[in-house]
């Protein structure tokens, strides 16, 4: 371990047993990056058709960020625009210099906030950094991931988690919703809960929000079945049935110096005798979990899909969805799969984590909460065509998802412009 990783984990370990040592500590990280900022582009203009875009802070090139992205590359009306992603890891994305209107960043660096500092608009899927706040002119576009089930911000309304109180994740949500010039949602479902979620109804910002669906969703809904058979060929899945295994994260799984991580709680060893060699397991995990995962046990059964690009072909690729509590089937439903809810630590996680922002009754299909439970609904689910009640859960929570929202998001943002 070198001297900064021991340095982080120490910072880190302190950070989760002191409050009063982890706010102090954010409160002057986050000053020092101020006036970094600002220095290092102090009288930089805005730039009115230059456009910084970013997913999960830095993570990845995915979500609904590169929906409006890839559409102002194809839309005539843009022609003139140019582009910068922020990454983390830069040298992995180098493929989008191919286009030569578009700028490569690295995550916190000079040029990232040179970038910040001139661009008209913020594009994100994720909360910006506390220092990084818009100048008088600049608009800042949060389209968020995900329609949530789990309680977000002001609505969890009790249970602190291992890195942050309850008054603090309170205060992450305060400090973005006063950023923001824009907060997306998908549905009216989504947009009465974002208004709570970030406090918007009290503070008088409602309007903040703007309902026409999410970009990421137009390619699940423009999607091709060549397409299909041509990611499901470069997968090596071509002549399987495919589970994509989607768990999401838990607040209190967290290692110093490393972040959330995630235990799996699935017995492959019977998924395999039960279902190898005519089934395959896509595994993705959530974008927050930092820990790695060994299948090599599974050769050709379970494959790590955490570190692929976009989870959009990972849906089209699958042939039913198996989650617990991600947000992942709302945009699922799209597609009209099969998707099963695999719930073994139900009790803790809506009573003691997070809870729920609406019934388990509603959901779009079988809750489980053991294996043998699961792999029995995986044989009876597969192929099964949409009921009532998964046609009535897709018309209520993708309402507006026509496969053309990003157009309509852009014209939003910038007619207001």
């Amino acid at each position: 371990m070198s001297i900064t990783q021991i340095f982080r984990k120490t910072i880190f370990d302190i950070a989760k047993k002191n409050k009063a040592f982890r706010i102090a500590f954010r409160k002057s990280r986050d000053a020092a990056y101020s006036v970094k900022m600002i220095l290092d582009d102090p009288f930089g203009k805005i730039d009115d058709k230059l456009v910084y875009f970013q997913t999960f802070s830095g993570r990845g090139y995915s979500d609904s960020p590169k929906a409006m992205y890839e559409y102002m590359l194809s839309a005539p009306e843009y022609k003139d625009y140019r582009f910068v992603w922020s990454f983390k890891e830069p040298e992995k994305f180098s493929f989008l210099l191919q286009n030569g209107r578009t700028e490569i960043v690295k995550f916190r660096t000079r040029a990232d906030n040179i970038a910040l500092r001139t661009a008209k608009y913020w594009i994100t899927n994720y909360r910006m950094l506390d220092h990084q706040l818009p100048r008088k002119g600049q608009i800042y576009l949060q389209c968020w991931h995900g329609t949530p089930l789990k309680r977000l911000g002001y609505d969890i309304k009790e249970g602190d988690n291992v890195m942050n109180s309850l008054s603090e994740v309170r205060e992450k949500y305060r400090s973005d919703a006063k950023r923001f010039a824009y907060l997306l949602s998908p549905s009216p479902f989504a947009t009465e809960k974002f208004a709570t979620a970030w406090n918007l109804i009290e503070t008088g910002q409602t309007h903040k929000i703007i309902e026409e669906g999410y970009p990421r969703n137009d390619r699940l809904i423009n999607t091709t079945e060549e397409e299909r058979r041509e990611i499901r060929k470069q997968l090596g899945v071509d002549d399987k049935k495919v589970i994509l295994y989607a768990p999401t994260w838990r607040d209190n799984q967290h290692t110093s110096g490393q972040g959330y991580t995630y235990k799996t709680e699935v017995d492959f060893d019977k998924l395999q005798k039960e279902l190898g060699g005519e089934y395959v397991i896509l595994f993705r995990a959530h974008y927050l979990v930092a820990n790695s995962f060994d299948f090599s046990k599974y050769p050709g059964f379970v494959i790590d899909m955490s570190s692929y690009g976009d989870i959009n072909e990972l849906y089209i690729a699958s042939d039913l969805l198996v989650t617990d509590y991600s947000s992942t089937f709302f945009d699922y439903a799209n597609l009209k799969k099969p998707v099963i809810f695999y719930m073994y630590d139900l009790e803790e996680y809506a009573g003691e984590l997070r809870g729920f922002y609406l019934s388990l009754d509603e959901l779009p299909g079988p809750i489980v909460r053991d294996e043998q439970s699961l792999i029995d609904e995986v044989r009876a689910c597969y192929g099964r065509q949409p009921d009532e009640k998964y046609e009535a859960f897709s018309k209520r929570f993708n309402p507006l998802d026509d496969g053309h929202a990003s157009e309509r998001v852009l014209k939003r943002i910038m007619e207001n412009a």
